[in-house]
Formats: C-alpha cells, structure tokens, sequence
C-alpha cells in the first residue's frame, strides 16, 4: 500500500475519497466542518436526514458534494468525545476501509487522526490509521486455487491540517507501514497450514529474508549441529516427527560495534498434536499456529530491517514438530538441556518449553542486553486473560513497565502476572532436576518458572501469546501479534520513535 502525506486547504484536495468524521449526535470534526462550510452547509442538510448520527462504525458515503474537489465523501462514525479512544478509532478507520474496498475505491485521504483519539498523540494516530488499513485488508489466499482480485485500496494519503506536523506524519507512515509489513509476514507464516510450513521450510523464509536484506544475516542450525551442542530437550521434541528440527537465528546489526544486542526468541513449533499426550481432535488444525512466537520474530526482524534501526537485535527461533511417533518423548522420559539440568516430561504436550529452555541458554553467547521470548505456550493463560492481552513475566519491574508501555502506545497490550519463587515447588521431581509441568494451577505461571531456570543469567522477559496469536471462529486466522508491541519496544531502545510532545 502507498502512503502520501497532504496539507492545505482540504476543500481542494483532488481525491477519489475524502473521509471525515462525525462525532456522537453528528457532531462534525474539524475536517468536516471545513468542508461543510466549503459545501454551503450541504453535510449538516444530509446529516439532518437521520442516516447518520455519528455512531462508532457506521459509515455514509456522499456523491457530487457541491463546493469540494474530491470525487466523493466518507462520513465515519467516531462515537461519543468521552469514549473516543484507540480502540474506537481503529473501529472507525477499520470500517472506513472495509466501505472504501467495497465501493471499489482505489485511493482515500484520511483526515480522522485530527479527532486526536485519547492515549494517543499525533504521531500515534496516524501511524495506527496505516497499520489498520493495512491490516484491514490484508487476505490469505495462497493455498486457494481461484484467488479473489486484491483489495482495490491501494493508496492511503494522511491528512495534516499544519505543514509543520509534515515530517511527523512521514515518520509515522513509515513506521506504520514496516509494522504492518511484519504483521503480514507473520500473518502469512501462521496461516500456512503444518504440511506446508514445517521447520525446514521456516528456515527457507528465513534465509529469504537474509536475501531480501543485506543487513539481516541468517544461519540455520541442523540437528548435527544441536547434538554437538547438547540441546537435548529440544532434540527430545523432535525425535517423533520425520520433520527435523532447525534453529534459526537472525543476526542485524544496525547499532554501535560493541553494543550489546537485545535478543528474541520465538516458539517455532511448525505443528502441534500433543505427542503421546495427544491433544482432543476438535480444533487441533488450529495448531498449525503454535509456531506464532517464531513468526512473531520472523515479522520483527523484517521491520527492523525494513527502518534500518540504529540497534543490534537477534533473532532465535527453535522450529520442530510434536507428533507421536516410536521415537518420541513418552510420560516420565527424562532429557538434558544445553544447560546440564536434567528434566522429567511428565506431559509431552508441554514441549513448547522444552525447545525455549535449550535456544534460551543458546542466547547467553550473544552477551544480550535482554532477551525476550514469545511463545504460544500455554492454555491457561487464554483462559486467565482470553484474546485481549498477552501475559507477561519478568522479575525485572522497569523492564516490565517499558514492556506494558510498549504494549500500550502500539496498541497491543500485555498484562503482568506474578513470577514468583513460591510457585517454583510445582515443578519438583523426585528423579529429575525439575519437571515439565507443576499441575492444574497456575499453568501460565509455572511454564514461565520453568523458564525462568534458564534465565539467571539474564535480563530476561517472557510473553505468553497463547490467547492473542491467533482467532478462532468465523474470522480464524493469524493476528502477526506481538509483532506492533516488540517493534514499539525497539522504536524506543534505538530512539527512533519520537517523543510525545
């Protein structure tokens, strides 16, 4: 999608769709009373018909508006001032382009950012106008045999009533569109269904990426190459799939020599049955998406890259299957990690952690300033915290504050929840150094302290993605969460976002 940024006098802009908004009890915005007055009154005489009465979502289009060069109006409901915050203001840009593609619009200006939406600066406005249109009209069509025609919105151009906000709005759009780009990356990897993408071809994408930008060097590491270095519960995972496993790990560096690089780790499991503690058959397609967290840092890596940030950033992904199989983990098998620590599997179907424990103690030759893993790790955390928010783990408070910060200027929240040693017990084994499951309670809380084992060395964050990764139902699909939060994250270590007025 093209991005171009416009001023000056609204009522002369040449555009096949201009969209204004309207307030609660339609209440004009700025914008449209500009035009309004340009137009001889004509909005308020339409508006006074009763088709639209400014409720959050709905939209009225307007043909032949006297008085305005653009070809056509969008009137888009914002809902009321005092409930006009992100969230209805991605509603309104959201509806806004479902209405443009439906009316085969190939080209809108935007004006909605001057309502100024609460928790969010100018900046924020309208670079979540771009990441929500895109979004909106993103499509997965790669596994169809008849594809439909693409969205006809091609071009968005952002609106700033002072010139002087011009440079604002250029870095916002291209912030905005880096995000989106990584956002559909992981969108596309986890929808690919697991025959499709298993580890081996993650790896492939990967080393794509690393053609696609010179400054991203990839290296795959083979099952060869984790035996010599002792990842034996990783291994252990892969042993019931004929699909071996691979360890890929992206190197940027775009900071300072010498400085020390933050690192991600995402959860790569390309398919998930469970082992021989097989899962329930009712929506265990939708396993397909346990690869989330490494798509999660496929799509950041490619942002970073695509903004050339002045930082330094790895990327790990542990990729494999879990399948039952005669090789595979059984109940009460005990394995050895990278790190010497012995562990008893007392559910293979908690086998995300087993792969994250070896590619963490793998980050600490990085020398990392922090790492963070993202992993669709538990069900117990959609159930603490359903789709809304991620949960978050760390020991580190001011690391935690800059996460949940993050989470809040990029849209894409996250929720602290304890990591305390009191939970730790759960994970006792009478013939193994720990467990790989502390029972019922607490689940999301236990796999973050069984993490937490591999992590005393470092400055160290973990997110549990589970209920955010992807949606179910009618609109099943991949969300590319937390891709917006862990860019926002390095926006702000490498100073490149700016500073709220």
């Amino acid at each position: 999608m093209e991005i171009k940024i416009k001023s000056g006098d609204l009522a002369s802009q040449k555009t096949p769709c201009l969209v204004l908004g309207v307030l609660d009890k339609r209440k004009l915005s700025a914008p449209a009373e500009a035009i309004d007055q340009a137009a001889g009154g004509y909005l308020r005489n339409v508006l006074g018909k009763g088709d639209l009465d400014g409720e959050a979502g709905r939209t009225l289009m307007l043909y032949g508006v006297p008085g305005v060069a653009a070809e056509r109006l969008l009137l888009v409901g914002c809902g009321k001032p005092k409930d006009f915050n992100r969230t209805v203001y991605a509603k309104a840009i959201a509806a806004a382009v479902a209405t443009l593609n439906q009316g085969h619009t190939s080209a809108a200006l935007f004006t909605l950012a001057e309502l100024r939406p609460e928790g969010a600066d100018r900046y924020d406005a309208l670079r979540d106008t771009v990441t929500v249109a895109m979004d909106k009209s993103y499509r997965f069509e790669q596994t169809k045999s008849e594809k439909k025609p693409a969205p006809p919105l091609k071009r968005v151009d952002l609106w700033v009533a002072d010139k002087a906000d011009a440079p604002t709005a250029e870095l916002a759009a291209r912030h905005g569109l880096a995000i989106a780009q990584g956002v559909a990356l992981a969108k596309d990897l986890g929808n690919l269904p697991g025959n499709i993408c298993t580890p081996s071809y993650l790896a492939e994408r990967a080393q794509g990426l690393g053609r696609d930008y010179p400054a991203l060097k990839v290296q795959v590491l083979e099952e060869a190459d984790m035996e010599a270095l002792k990842m034996g519960a990783l291994l252990s995972v892969s042993r019931g799939s004929r699909q071996p496993a691979k360890l890929i790990v992206f190197e940027y560096r775009g900071g300072a020599a010498g400085s020390k690089p933050i690192v991600l780790v995402g959860k790569g499991l390309t398919f998930d049955a469970g082992g021989i503690s097989i899962k329930p058959a009712e929506a265990m397609d939708e396993m397909k998406y346990d690869m989330c967290g490494g798509a999660g840092v496929f799509g950041t890596m490619a942002a970073v890259a695509e903004l050339g940030l002045p930082i330094n950033l790895i990327g790990v992904v542990p990729a494999s299957e879990n399948l039952p199989d005669g090789a595979a983990n059984k109940p009460g098998d005990i394995v050895t990690s990278m790190s010497g620590q012995t562990i008893e599997i007392l559910n293979t179907d908690a086998e995300g952690r087993l792969i994250l424990c070896d590619a963490l103690t793998y980050s600490e030759r990085f020398d990392p300033a922090l790492v963070v893993d993202l992993a669709t790790l538990t069900g117990a955390c959609v159930v603490a915290l359903g789709k809304h928010a991620c949960g978050l783990f760390t020991k580190d408070d001011a690391l935690a504050a800059e996460l949940l910060s993050a989470g809040e200027a990029a849209a894409d929240r996250a929720w602290r929840l304890p990591l305390w040693d009191d939970y730790q017990q759960q994970l006792d084994s009478n013939f193994a150094d720990m467990s790989n499951v502390g029972g019922r309670e607490g689940g999301a809380i236990t796999a973050a302290c069984f993490l937490a084992r591999y992590t005393k060395k470092l400055t160290w964050a973990h997110l549990d993605i589970a209920g955010i990764a992807w949606l179910s139902g009618k609109e099943k699909g991949a969300t590319g969460r937390p891709v917006p939060l862990l860019t926002e994250l390095l926006l702000g270590r490498s100073g490149a976002r700016p500073t709220p007025p």
